[in-house]
């Protein structure tokens, strides 16, 4: 049997909440009269997506997508595939993109030209947390939570070997 990993605490669950509550606000106050799509990348954005919706009011349509690079280690493979793609038509609607990490840019970039080839009348990006440190291409998030240290982090949806999504705070694992 092998070890379990170490964790460090390094965003608690009240700097969590706070944030989301922030990132509703700003949200609230950019689509109030839009009735946006916003579109979940799964499986990590799942616990940040369902908690933010309920903080916003008014009304908004919610659809997932499913991407891959990481299989089961700590490293991207850099090759990024789309595993489940949108149900809704996204045409002339203005889009908000939920994810848990933004970390090379690759998969996220990877997205945001699926969804612009779509032609939506807007794309945005709202990001529970970034590592810029990390980052091989650029893309702009227009909501953000947190920016991370280059650690693997896990907690709050986000997970290392599809274990750890169920804590309520996000830890980094010791090397």
């Amino acid at each position: 049997m092998e070890p379990q990993p170490k964790l460090q605490p390094l965003i608690s669950s009240k700097r969590i909440e706070a944030a989301v509550k922030k990132l509703a606000s700003d949200i609230s106050q950019d689509y109030r009269d839009k009735n946006p799509v916003l579109i979940g990348v799964l499986k990590g954005s799942f616990i940040f997506m369902a908690d933010l919706v309920r903080l916003l009011d008014f009304p908004l349509e919610v659809d997932f997508v499913r991407l891959s690079s990481y299989g089961a280690g700590k490293k991207s493979s850099g090759k990024i595939k789309l595993a489940g793609g949108l149900s809704t038509e996204i045409k002339g609607r203005d889009v908000l993109v939920i994810e848990d990490i933004v970390d090379t840019g690759l998969t996220t970039n990877y997205l945001l030209d699926y969804l612009r080839q779509k032609k939506p009348a807007s794309v945005k990006l709202c990001a529970l947390t970034e590592k810029p440190s990390r980052r091989k291409i650029p893309v702009r998030i227009d909501y953000l939570g947190f920016t991370v240290p280059d650690k693997f982090i896990v907690g709050y949806g986000l997970d290392f070997d599809e274990g750890f999504r169920y804590l309520p705070e996000i830890c980094f694992l010791e090397d």
